[in-house]
């Protein structure tokens, strides 16, 4: 009875930002679990890797590029994908970026703008366009929050850039809006808030402009704050959107689940 309630089979999937890290694992998730994957993103030569390992486990998967700040860019994907497969299922909004964090009276405003064109009109963006082929539904929404949008962080030092923390708090607000809108259509919109997880290209401004003691005090913070003592990695990610794409999650919508070691369920 229960044995296909996670395969995705016929359902045809966007993954943004899947050239690298988080978004590279939920490309070969969804396609393990049956899906026809379009790894999106603007680095077309990490899409087309994913695609490769995708098709290495007998996977479906096509690269196409995108930059989802740029609104023709963003058209321009869907008009292929509408061209190829005519639908969308599945969209998991998982494109970002990460700026140095500094003070936020010390941000500069060119930092702010870069971000949320991508961490949040981006996700917009994309959306806007997956609705207008999702409808009249089903369909399930995922966007990549962070526990970064459900409270603050301060350890003594700048961690968090505030334009990420503004943003994915911003997501949340969008998701849980789309779900309210959608819910009676069947397209159901959630978010992931993913805590301290190693393995992606976020935290490579940090290390590129921090000396390596500052590192390892950033390091030790974050470690001893999370209650499994350790970092995540993308693939522990990958459950969770599986659940959340497929039918197992139907009656699931407007929800932001913490996946982050325990960290938002302790008292710092």
């Amino acid at each position: 009875m229960f044995e296909n309630l996670f395969r995705m089979d016929g359902k045809v999937a966007v993954v943004t930002g899947a050239g690298n890290g988080l978004g590279r694992s939920f490309a070969l998730g969804l396609a393990a679990f049956g899906a026809t994957v379009i790894c999106a993103d603007r680095n077309f030569e990490g899409a087309d890797e994913t695609v490769s390992l995708a098709k290495q486990s007998r996977g479906r998967a096509e690269a196409v590029r995108v930059d989802v700040a740029e609104e023709q860019s963003v058209d321009d994907m869907w008009k292929e994908i509408e061209a190829n497969h005519r639908r969308v299922d599945i969209l998991i909004n998982n494109a970002g970026i990460a700026t140095n964090p500094v003070r936020t009276h010390e941000f500069s405003v060119a930092d702010w703008d870069t971000l949320m064109a991508i961490n949040l009109r981006g996700v917009f963006l994309t959306t806007k366009k997956a609705l207008a082929l999702m409808l009249p539904g089903p369909g399930s929404i995922i966007n990549i929050a962070s526990i970064a949008g459900l409270r603050g962080y301060w350890p003594g030092f700048p961690a968090l850039p505030v334009n990420y923390s503004a943003a994915k708090a911003g997501v949340v607000g969008f998701t849980r809006q789309v779900a309210a809108e959608y819910a009676k259509e069947g397209i159901r919109s959630n978010a992931i808030a993913p805590g301290w997880h190693g393995g992606t290209a976020l935290g490579a401004a940090r290390r590129a402009a921090r000396p390596p003691e500052d590192i390892a005090r950033f390091e030790k913070a974050i470690h001893d704050r999370i209650p499994m003592g350790h970092r995540g990695k993308p693939d522990d990610l990958v459950g969770l959107a599986v659940y959340l794409a497929s039918d197992a999650s139907h009656y699931l919508t407007g929800q932001v689940i913490a996946h982050d070691g325990g960290w938002d369920a302790v008292v710092a």
